[in-house]
C-alpha cells in the first residue's frame, strides 16, 4: 500500500515534472532534478509504473503519460560518463542496474539493464537488453538477445524467448507502452511493438510481428473475428497472411492468426513447440 508521505512526494514530483515540461528551462532548478530522479528511482524499484494494469476483470490498463516525461526529461539532466564493467566499456548518459543478488535477480553475462527499469525477484536475465522505464514481473525469463523496449510492462511468469523485441516508446507521450500480460509464453523471434497488448497466458508462435494494427484474425470462429493490436487472453496465435490489393496488384501482406485457445494440458509445458503441435503445428 502506498503511504500518505509517497503519495504526497507524488503528486509534488507530478506537478514540478509538467511544469518542467512546458518549461525547460526549470530543468536548471534543483528542485526540478530531484523531482525527476525521484521518479526515476521509483520506476526502478517498482513503486511507479509507466503502465497500472486494471484493478478488475476486463478493465483498461492506465497510462501515466507524466512518468513517460520524468524518463524523458530525466535524459538532457544526465551528463555523458564512461563505466568500466570488467572487460567492457559504456559511454553513455544512464547507469546501470546494480545489486542484483539483494533484489534477487538472476544476471547471465552479458545482459544489461538500464537504472530506472525494474526487475522483479525470480526474474531471469539470459544475456539480453533491459531499457529505461521497462518493468518486468515475478518469475519471468528473459531468454537470448531478447530486447525488452523501454516503458514495456511485462507481467509474472512471462517467458521470452530467445531474439523476441519489444518496442519501447516514449513519445508521443500519450501513446501506450507494449504489454505482455501474466505467464504469456513469447516465441522465439516475435516483434511486438507499437503499444499492442497480449493478454495473460497467450501463446505467440515464432516470428509472429504484431504492430498497433497488425490484423489478427481468430481463424476458429466462423466469422473471422478481427483484433488490432490486441490478442485475446489465453490466444495460440502463430504467423500469416492476408490478400491486399494495391495500385500494381494484389499481395500477401503479414497478419496474425488466432488457431486456438491455450488448453490446460499445455500449462505445465514448458516448449512452445508442444504448446503448437496441440494444434497441429510445427513452428
Amino acid at each position: 500500500m502506498t503511504t500518505p508521505n509517497l503519495l504526497l512526494d507524488r503528486y509534488a514530483a507530478q506537478e514540478a515534472i509538467e511544469a518542467a515540461w512546458t518549461d525547460r528551462s526549470l530543468l536548471d532548478q534543483a528542485d526540478t532534478r530531484a523531482a525527476i530522479e525521484h521518479v526515476i528511482e521509483e520506476l526502478d524499484k517498482g513503486h511507479l509504473r509507466v503502465a497500472e494494469p486494471p484493478t478488475e476483470a476486463g478493465g483498461d490498463w492506465k497510462i501515466n503519460e507524466w512518468v513517460k516525461k520524468a524518463v524523458i526529461l530525466y535524459f538532457p539532466i544526465r551528463p555523458m560518463t564512461t563505466q568500466q564493467v570488467g572487460p567492457f566499456e559504456f559511454h553513455d548518459k544512464m547507469q546501470l542496474k546494480t545489486d542484483y543478488a539483494a533484489q534477487h535477480v538472476r544476471v547471465v553475462p552479458p545482459a544489461v539493464a538500464r537504472y530506472g527499469a525494474f526487475l522483479a525477484p525470480g526474474v531471469i536475465l539470459m544475456p539480453s537488453y533491459v531499457n529505461i522505464g521497462a518493468y518486468v514481473g515475478e518469475g519471468t525469463m528473459v531468454d537470448t538477445w531478447a530486447t525488452v523496449g523501454s516503458c514495456a510492462q511485462v507481467g509474472k511468469h512471462v517467458h521470452l524467448s530467445g531474439g523476441v523485441g519489444l518496442g519501447g516508446v516514449l513519445e508521443p507521450v500519450q501513446a501506450a507502452p507494449v504489454i505482455i500480460e501474466d505467464g504469456a509464453f513469447i516465441g522465439s523471434r516475435c516483434i511486438l511493438v507499437e503499444g499492442c497488448r497480449i493478454g495473460s497466458e497467450a501463446v505467440i508462435g515464432a516470428g509472429v510481428t504484431i504492430t498497433g494494427s497488425t490484423r489478427i484474425i481468430d481463424v476458429t470462429s466462423d466469422t473471422g473475428q478481427e483484433y488490432r493490436g490486441y490478442v485475446p487472453p489465453r490466444s495460440v496465435v502463430i504467423p500469416g497472411s492476408i490478400g491486399k490489393t494495391f495500385p500494381a496488384g494484389e499481395f500477401q501482406v503479414p497478419c496474425a492468426l488466432i488457431i486456438g485457445q491455450r488448453k490446460a494440458s499445455t500449462d505445465l509445458k514448458t516448449s512452445l513447440n508442444e504448446a503448437l503441435r496441440d494444434y497441429s503445428v510445427s513452428v
